[in-house]
């Protein structure tokens, strides 16, 4: 391997996309307790509700940021602002740590992988609609109906990708793997630095296998 491969493999992330309830705050713990490097980015919020895993902020300080060149990403949902600091990634890095970051749409997802500087691992987790709602309604959510919607928004945002673009480097159904070998999964592929993407028949496979009839 040379030099420069190597410092992508040590400088880059994993990138852990999906609708709400697959996983991805399971995973990204069960990543952290398999290995302490492991560790969610904290995204800059600008808005109200949940504070715990953001950085807060006011509409000055994220403007200000985004004039300086540092938002790798910036996305609004839930009537919030939610964005990605170059800073934060590279100091995560540099400390010999690997960033997780959350997504949950496609254009995002483009946009974010263009803004790197070394390839990511990203990884599709997945769960039916109805797993969806199930979990939704198990950890008490009060916002059930609009989690569903944003679940179908994701299926039909994934259907769109053309047969052309490979987005993700692991597929994984986590209503079929307990978090833990799910975590394994994704740190062995990390650890590997292949970035090889996956089919995208594989892709199409497990939408149509997790979407109930009509959707």
């Amino acid at each position: 391997m040379t030099v420069d491969a190597q410092h992508d493999k040590n400088t880059s992330g994993v990138v852990l996309f999906g609708p709400p309830a697959a996983g991805k705050d399971t995973v990204s713990t069960a990543l952290g307790v398999l290995d302490a490097r492991y560790g969610q980015l904290p995204k800059i919020k600008v808005g109200s509700g949940r504070t715990t895993g953001y950085r807060m902020a006011e509409r000055a300080e994220l403007d200000a940021l985004r004039a300086a060149g540092r938002l790798v990403l910036e996305t609004e949902r839930y009537g919030n602002t939610y964005a990605v600091d170059r800073d934060d990634l590279e100091a995560m890095t540099g400390a010999g740590r690997i960033p997780l970051v959350h997504m949950g749409s496609v254009e995002h997802l483009r946009t974010f992988n263009a803004a790197l500087r070394a390839p990511w691992l990203c990884v599709l987790l997945w769960v039916p609609r109805e797993v969806c709602e199930e979990r939704s309604r198990g950890r008490g959510d009060r916002d059930t109906a609009d989690r569903l919607a944003a679940w179908e928004e994701a299926l039909a945002d994934l259907a769109s990708v053309p047969a052309g673009e490979d987005l993700f480097h692991l597929l994984v159904r986590t209503d079929r793997t307990d978090p833990a070998p799910t975590a394994e999964l994704v740190a062995a592929a990390h650890a590997s630095g292949d970035r090889d993407p996956v089919r995208h028949g594989d892709l199409a496979a497990l939408l149509e296998g997790a979407a109930p009839a009509g959707l």
